[in-house]
């Protein structure tokens, strides 16, 4: 079933059933001020943390899906009917109501059509402010006479700190008021007496302002007591306030808050009126009157969306693909990135399902998020990068979370032992190179940066410290100790059990770190390098490689985990691509053990991350046994590792096979039977269910997920094979071999890139010749020693 379509030109996704199998949302603002909205306007508000500075309320979990929200309800005064200018809360029978929404980059509009009322509600956050605009266009579309009276609601927290504000009712209830001001603004204020807050969010004793204002429209009423809008034992859909026609002008002291603001509209046949409501965080007697002093107008809400759309827009044209599958190019071109920017600005810690339970950015999962957007904004990817350098421990390790408005280096409190996560710094391994072949800026590597807790070090420093981190906490088989954790939360390995995916990880890192220090002309360390690797590899073909397929780890009792004598979870998807990507399999173990995974654990929704799930086996060794079988962890189809299988497969040529991996969990390739998905066709969910459960194919916990990354990272610089590097643009393809080819445009390093590959002979991978700017150049790195900005590249692959 279709519910919507992507239009690439506006750069949108145009949702036109509202009734979605899921809430289908979007993200407004910055990590400064930040908001959901949802294809039905429900949703919430926040200031720099979702956890702890959310002032507009959501209720998680709940029926009706995605309530409260940013609403309008309209009311004809004529008849009393009533509906909102989105589908719900209201909910409207839909052969009689019409809705459309428009999911743009970093902005939503909402049109409905109902009774020959048309609407029109856009909702966004100028770049660089603390409000958002609502603005409403209201149309009488019959041939007599209309009088509309308009209604706005949204409810407010009453304390910011979302566990004070849900759970500690005994102390959040008795701690807000609402006004109406001299200046005709609604102000929202907890804990009045108080000074307002200053110093970030470690106190809860502080006073906390918001405020709503409404442009355009005489204001005939307010309401600011959710309970005088609401009515008793009413709800959203039918508000006391509304039915009867007028706001009480009711001023919350206590219990609840609330924010409507009432007007008219009298509309001639044709005719058309707009308003706008303006909503922020700040004093409304100041902070407020200064904000709709300067930005109180229809057309300065005009021109601020513009710009809002030109800085997304700018963001988003890096890179642009005409490939033969349009699904692909809607996730290159807009979405896909779209959703690794979201990720990386939010990381885990807001969403529809991320309830402030992860405040701030988590360490691996943050510096996985870099790999997406390093193409699109490597410079702001930077800054990003040093930050999680100042999160690394002097001994190696990392604190599991970095809270940026309040991040410290050289204070930082170290975990205790036994919290340390054994990949949490190899990360750096994939995601420094990434950055220095975007920028060419070898002389990081000397950046000189503190550690979280202590000391300093330079960049390649912090490299070093994070192998030995793991060298230094190993097994009795040679291998790194899986700690609290390695990339599964789930593996309960004891302190001293073995991760044969963190020794991936290792091998992969000590070949990075041997290559740095080869063109930083270190050739002491390229050989501290090689002679680890030499010994880890000796360690694992000694002890992991179960005669088909690598194990997964080793327990510290001995117990060998992902073996054939295993009846759950036999085999394991991450040992199998990681000894790929790491370059630790030899050539026949990489093929034998990518035919297993394709025979064991591919499904037409993706690969499954183990099988069989786990019944039996104990919690204390395998947490997934929480999950039912066949859902996240236990033999679920977790997103995060598809990206690794494409990458996989790319290196090994198999190009139809990672391009058929790809699209299995490509959301876009659902798009006409959403039914099965459910989830927002264009971004990625975090888990999948598999063909262990009852329900196949759908997916959960949409957006904040480290598969938008590895998605969108591997099907540019592994499918597209637009790899950047110190010297030049690789360009290097694995393409489905029925693909007669491809074209790319690609910014880089100030010059911008016409690429066209040819694929005469229908190969998957194989660069037999490379024209630049009409002369051939041998092999299939892009010098950058061209004169001028713009240049033409033609790739043909073959035999």
């Amino acid at each position: 079933m279709k519910y919507g379509f992507f239009d690439d030109d506006a750069k949108e996704y145009v949702i036109t059933r509202p009734d979605t199998p899921q809430s289908w949302s979007n993200f407004l603002g910055s990590t400064e001020y930040g908001a959901i909205i949802t294809n039905n306007a429900g949703g919430y508000g926040f200031y720099q943390s979702g956890a702890r500075g959310r002032f507009l309320r959501l209720r998680f979990n709940s029926v009706p899906m995605d309530q409260p929200g940013r609403y309008f309800y309209l009311r004809d005064r004529q008849s009393g009917d009533y509906w909102s200018a989105s589908w719900q809360p209201v909910g409207k029978p839909l052969d009689q109501y019409h809705s459309t929404c428009r999911h743009g980059t970093a902005y939503t509009v909402i049109e409905s059509h109902y009774s020959e009322i048309a609407s029109e509600t856009t909702y966004f956050v100028p770049l660089g402010q603390t409000f958002e605009y609502w603005r409403l266009k209201v149309t009488n579309e019959g041939v007599r006479p209309r009088q509309i009276s308009v209604f706005t609601f949204c409810e407010f927290t009453n304390q910011w700190d979302t566990f004070q504000d849900q759970v500690n009712l005994q102390y959040s209830l008795f701690i807000i008021r609402g006004e109406l001001t001299d200046d005709r603004l609604l102000r929202i204020a907890i804990q009045d007496n108080l000074t307002p807050g200053t110093e970030g969010f470690s106190l809860h004793d502080n006073a906390r302002h918001c405020w709503m204002s409404l442009v355009g429209a005489p204001l005939e009423g307010y309401d600011t007591s959710r309970e005088a809008f609401l009515g008793p034992y009413r709800v959203y859909s039918n508000p006391w306030v509304v039915e009867q026609g007028q706001c009480t002008n009711s001023n919350v002291y206590g219990d609840n808050a609330c924010g409507s603001l009432q007007t008219s509209l009298d509309l001639q046949p044709g005719e058309s009126r707009e308003l706008l409501v303006m909503l922020g965080i700040g004093d409304a007697r100041k902070t407020g009157k200064s904000a709709v002093t300067e930005f109180g107008s229809l057309e300065r809400t005009r021109t601020e969306l513009q710009k809002l759309k030109n800085d997304w827009h700018s963001n988003l044209g890096g890179l642009i693909v005409e490939a033969p599958d349009e699904e692909l190019n809607h996730t290159i071109n807009v979405w896909g990135l779209y959703n690794c920017l979201i990720s990386f600005a939010w990381s885990r810690s807001a969403s529809l399902v991320y309830n402030g339970e992860r405040d701030g950015l988590g360490f691996r999962d943050s510096l996985q998020d870099i790999l997406g957007v390093v193409t699109a904004i490597p410079e702001k990817s930077r800054e990003r990068l040093e930050l999680m350098l100042t999160a690394q421990l002097s001994n190696g390790g990392a604190i599991p979370i970095v809270k940026p408005f309040e991040h410290r280096p050289g204070h930082e409190k170290a975990p205790t032992p036994e919290e340390y996560r054994s990949d949490d710094c190899l990360w750096f391994f994939n995601v420094l190179p990434a950055n220095v072949g975007e920028t060419g800026d070898l002389g990081f590597y000397n950046r000189v940066l503190p550690y979280a807790d202590q000391g300093e070090a330079t960049v390649f420093g912090h490299l070093r410290r994070a192998l030995e981190f793991n060298l230094e906490r190993t097994g009795k088989h040679g291998l790194p100790c899986g700690l609290a954790a390695d990339w599964n939360d789930c593996l309960r390995l004891g302190y001293f059990g073995e991760s044969l995916f963190v020794a991936f990880q290792v091998r992969l890192g000590l070949t990075v770190y041997a290559e740095v220090a080869e063109r930083m002309g270190k050739p002491d360390e390229v050989k501290w390098a090689l002679a680890q690797r030499n010994t880890l590899d000796a360690s694992i073909q000694a002890c992991a490689w179960d005669g088909e397929w690598f194990i997964w780890a080793i327990g510290e009792d001995g117990t060998l985990y992902g073996t054939k004598e295993c009846n759950e979870g036999q085999i394991y998807l991450n040992t199998q691509v990681w000894s790929v990507i790491s370059g630790a399999a030899a050539p026949e173990q990489a093929a034998r053990c990518m035919q297993i995974v394709q025979e064991r654990l591919a499904t037409p929704y993706g690969l499954m991350l183990s099988a069989p799930p786990f019944v039996k086996t104990p919690i204390d060794v395998m947490r997934a046994v929480v999950f039912n079988p066949g859902i996240k962890e236990n033999a679920g189809i977790f997103n995060h590792t598809q990206g690794w299988a494409v990458m996989a497969e790319c290196l090994l040529g198999h190009g139809d096979r990672a391009y058929e991996y790809y699209r299995a969990f490509m959301p876009a390739a659902y798009n006409t039977r959403a039914e099965i998905r459910q989830s927002e066709p264009y971004v990625q969910g975090q888990t999948t269910y598999s063909i262990y459960s009852p329900r196949p194919g759908n997916t959960r916990t949409p957006w904040l997920t480290g598969a938008a990354a590895w998605a969108y990272f591997s099907a540019t610089q592994y499918i597209l094979g637009l790899r950047p590097e110190l010297d030049g643009l690789r360009i290097d393809p694995c393409i489905p071999s029925d693909w007669e080819g491809f074209s790319a445009t690609r910014r880089f390093r100030g010059r911008t890139f016409r690429i066209a590959v040819h694929n005469p002979q229908n190969v998957c991978k194989g660069v037999t010749k490379m024209v630049v700017d009409g002369k051939e150049v041998a092999g299939s790195l892009v010098p950058l020693d061209l004169p001028g900005s713009e240049h033409r590249v033609d790739i043909w692959l073959g035999k």
